[in-house]
Formats: structure tokens, C-alpha cells, sequence
């Protein structure tokens, strides 16, 4: 069972898709995205999010993330943060601030 402390361990930040590209090696369908963090600069994840989202709807949007992983060597991409989502059977849902907030703002 985890406590509070070990949810406090993470660091969730928000942040905007500035790039979305198709992520060929992957073994299931994903993008390979650019997120801006404000202060934190710009970080590459690797996203499983195909099935809801469009490259188009995903630029400008604000997600929110894990940026205190070690970076995973997925294929021939170096991913550097963890993009949150929820399973449905459609597919992944991001988790997304309600209001447009500042990138790097910290999930408290």
C-alpha cells in the first residue's frame, strides 16, 4: 500500500504538446511528442494515445505529467517523462487541467 509520502515523491507538472510526430518502431500504435515545461524547457515522451486523439488535436493542448522518472529507452527514443492518462476501452483519456494554467505549474 503506498502513503503520502510516496505520492509526494512525484513530481507532476503541467505542460503544453508543442510536437507530435508518428512513432514507427513502436510495438502498439503511439506519437512521439515534444512538451513544453516552461522552466523545467521542452521534454519528449512516448504516448499510447492514438485511438482518441489526432496529431491536429494535440498541438497547443496542456497535459499533465510525471517529470522525475528516470528517461525509458523505447526503440530508437529516448522518453523523458511520463504523460498521464486514464484506460478506457476506447482508449487512453489524458489528463488535462480543466483551465489553461501556466506550463510547469506543479499538481498540489
Amino acid at each position: 500500500m503506498a502513503n503520502i509520502d510516496d505520492f509526494l515523491k512525484l513530481d507532476i507538472r503541467v505542460g503544453t504538446i508543442v510536437e507530435v510526430k508518428d512513432f514507427e518502431k513502436a510495438k502498439k500504435p503511439a506519437y512521439q511528442l515534444k512538451i513544453d515545461f516552461g522552466s523545467l524547457g521542452i521534454k519528449k515522451s512516448s504516448a499510447q494515445i492514438t485511438a482518441l486523439y489526432s496529431k491536429e488535436d494535440l498541438i497547443g493542448k496542456q497535459i499533465l505529467a510525471v517529470v522525475n522518472f528516470p528517461p525509458r529507452q523505447i526503440a530508437d527514443f529516448l522518453s523523458e517523462v511520463l504523460v498521464l492518462g486514464t484506460y478506457s476501452e476506447e482508449g487512453v483519456v489524458l489528463v488535462v487541467p480543466e483551465q489553461k494554467v501556466e506550463n510547469g505549474d506543479k499538481l498540489g
